[in-house]
């Protein structure tokens, strides 16, 4: 099995699991984790393909992968005791392992196509939280990649490396979903994120009180 078809692999069930949680917490139906979770595993995807001219009918060809995640969300659903509680615990897990993976996969179609540097940092940023930023706006949620900790930024770190062709081989690709994987979770954990609006007002509010 070639990398990228492992990382395509992984991620598909990653954030079909992702998209899956989120519909349980949601108290969806079988029907809705179905549905949310393929909009989670394949939105990325498909809005890369049209961005970059990747065929869009490619999807329609991943008939392995749509039968993994279908395997992967009934599981999660009528075993839930299976997985580790509580769900959103699961949902970072999942979400940051499908970020990981799929970024690595965006840029790799984007460097098949022998685009620039720019189209393969687009690439890896919509393939990596596209799929994310879908699930949420299909469950009403503010998109994570809008509010929360550092996120796209690892997307984007992944397009630079591998669009610059500082990662090339297998095994560098294999470290560095790792090590994307790994500064995703300590985000959370440590909650790094980047500057907001807020940030700068309650600076000067402070400044303004000791005047």
């Amino acid at each position: 099995m070639e990398t990228w078809e492992l990382f395509s692999i992984i991620g598909t069930i990653s954030f079909a699991l992702s998209g899956a949680v989120v519909a349980m917490e949601e108290d969806y139906d079988l029907f809705g984790v179905y549905i949310l979770g393929f909009a989670t595993a394949f939105g990325g995807g498909a809005l890369r393909n049209l961005l970059i001219g990747y065929p869009i009918n490619f999807l329609w060809n991943q008939t392995t992968n749509f039968t993994i995640a279908l395997i992967a969300m009934t599981i999660i659903f009528f075993f839930p005791h299976l997985s580790i509680k509580p769900f959103k615990k699961l949902e970072i897990l999942f979400d940051s392992i499908g970020l990981s993976a799929f970024a690595i996969l965006g840029a790799n179609y984007a460097m098949e196509l022998s685009l620039p540097v720019s189209a393969v940092i687009v690439a890896a940023v919509l393939t990596g939280i596209g799929g994310g930023i879908v699930r949420d706006l299909l469950a009403k949620r503010k998109p994570m990649v809008l509010h929360s900790e550092v996120y796209a930024f690892w997307a984007i770190i992944v397009g630079v490396l591998i669009g610059n062709e500082f990662i090339t081989g297998n095994l560098q690709q294999l470290i560095l979903f790792f090590a994307i994987f790994i500064l995703r979770l300590l985000s959370v954990h440590y909650k790094w994120s980047l500057p907001k609006r807020s940030n700068f007002q309650n600076t000067s509010v402070n400044t303004d009180s000791h005047l």
